[in-house]
């Protein structure tokens, strides 16, 4: 925390005479003198900051840092610019929690309400949110605000990730609300299928696909979005930020909500988390949006301000009637992720969309020529599914070389992932190791 230091002592004696006070045992004379600590605690002395430092360091060697990471499967290794952390890491921005008080809270109000505008412009939604713990779990709140008294049962497709669809399935358990799956065909959502399930539905509130999917395929988004609103339920799109770079907007496909994590914007992998969940919808879902919402107004002086709104469906204003249980605040993240998408622009997240699906197909294609067959046929942005003879063999070459294999999937099967960190001679290598242990 730098020069984070709350109060001195005498400080702490200026606030105690200040509310009639001479010491902290008269401040707390109505505790009862056996539940006080007597003397000082059981703790060990305090450490320099070079003691802390090789400390930490020490355990930090613990560790085992990939030089190339060929995996993804919802936590992606991208470039994070300097200005991202050295901005965010600022104090005033570590220390800040949810802005009630708005007349004290300008700058973090302003912050959010900036990320959500770059979230509403890149998915090319009308209004956005900033208060969710991760992908999975906007993914589970999206499902839960489609849900009404006549339609309330919620459709996921099978290529969506396994993880997403266990959190989304505990939403529902605990609200009664029934989850049924959509089969798959070649990797992507089979839509006869789902067209026959939301056709002999009429209860069908919803349909969760992911965009690109767990696979890495780019589903046909606009058929599917035809199918499920014909059926007069919602979609949901769950996305991946950095394709919707190069790849078609959900606004543009009709999605009716949209969710992701934001974790490929700047957070890095940062050993699973904190994570920031992206939620953004349609005007007429404005009212359902769960978490935080932040509104541009104007002060009595007619300077532009910022406020939390729409707050009455929040449980900290009117709990028996809360349709979430979300009541933190992921602004840090959520900073992180503006930052990110204001230093590198629109051009930017397109430049690393290309670089990361360019990439992941020249991988691919050299994989073919060794005899790693790609799985699926659909178009793939920057993931993709291989066989492969001994998944086990493979990955454990591959990481005595210092290289992250792709994600196991079956014995024979691996899901790789390549992003604009990893360079030509990182897959060659990758194709040269591969090879010797195939024996091709």
């Amino acid at each position: 925390m730098a020069t984070y230091i709350p109060n001195t002592k005498d400080e702490q004696q200026s606030m105690l005479r200040e509310i009639g006070y001479q010491s902290f045992d008269d401040l707390f004379h109505d505790v009862p003198k056996e539940a006080r600590v007597q003397g000082e605690l059981d703790l060990p002395e305090g450490k320099s900051e070079l003691e802390v430092r090789r400390i930490m360091e020490g355990m930090a060697e613990k560790n085992f840092v990939f030089d190339t990471i060929l995996r993804g499967a919802g936590s992606y290794n991208h470039y994070v610019p300097a200005a991202v952390n050295e901005i965010a890491d600022k104090e005033e921005f570590l220390t800040a929690y949810t802005p009630y008080q708005a007349e004290i809270s300008q700058g973090i109000l302003q912050s959010i309400f900036e990320y959500q505008t770059m979230i509403a412009e890149l998915t090319g939604m009308e209004v956005a949110n900033a208060s969710l713990y991760d992908g999975a779990s906007a993914a589970a709140e999206a499902c839960g605000m489609c849900k009404d008294r006549k339609r309330s049962t919620i459709y996921v497709s099978d290529a969506v990730d396994p993880r997403i669809l266990s959190v989304v399935r505990t939403y529902s358990f605990g609200k009664g609300t029934e989850v049924k799956t959509v089969k798959t065909a070649d990797g992507a959502t089979d839509l006869s299928a789902l067209k026959e399930a939301l056709a002999a539905d009429p209860q069908a509130a919803c349909f969760l696909m992911q965009y690109p999917n767990f696979y890495g395929i780019v589903e046909d988004a606009d058929a599917i979005a035809a199918a499920v609103h014909e059926a007069g339920a919602q979609l949901i799109m769950s996305v991946n930020p950095i394709a919707l770079g190069i790849l078609k907007t959900p606004g543009e496909i009709g999605a009716d909500i949209v969710v992701g994590d934001g974790q490929p914007l700047g957070l890095g992998l940062a050993f699973g988390g904190p994570y920031l969940g992206i939620l953004a919808a349609s005007q007429k879902n404005m009212r359902k949006v769960v978490g935080r919402l932040i509104g541009e107004t104007v002060d009595s002086q007619g300077e532009r301000g910022f406020v939390l709104t729409l707050q009455a469906r929040e449980q900290h204003i009117r709990r028996e009637k809360a349709s979430s249980n979300i009541c933190s605040n992921q602004a840090l993240c959520a900073l992180k992720a503006s930052i990110y998408m204001s230093t590198v622009g629109p051009q930017g997240i397109r430049q690393v969309a290309e670089l990361c699906t360019s990439k992941a197909h020249y991988l691919a294609a050299e994989f073919e020529k060794i005899g790693l067959k790609t799985v699926y046929g659909g178009e793939f942005f920057h993931e993709f599914v291989t066989s492969c003879p001994d998944a086990d063999q493979l990955l454990e070459a591959l990481e005595r070389e210092g290289i992250l294999g792709g994600l196991k999937l079956s014995d024979q099967e691996i899901l790789w992932c390549v992003t604009e960190l990893v360079s030509k001679e990182d897959m060659d290598d990758t194709v040269r190791i591969a090879k010797e242990v195939i024996g091709a």
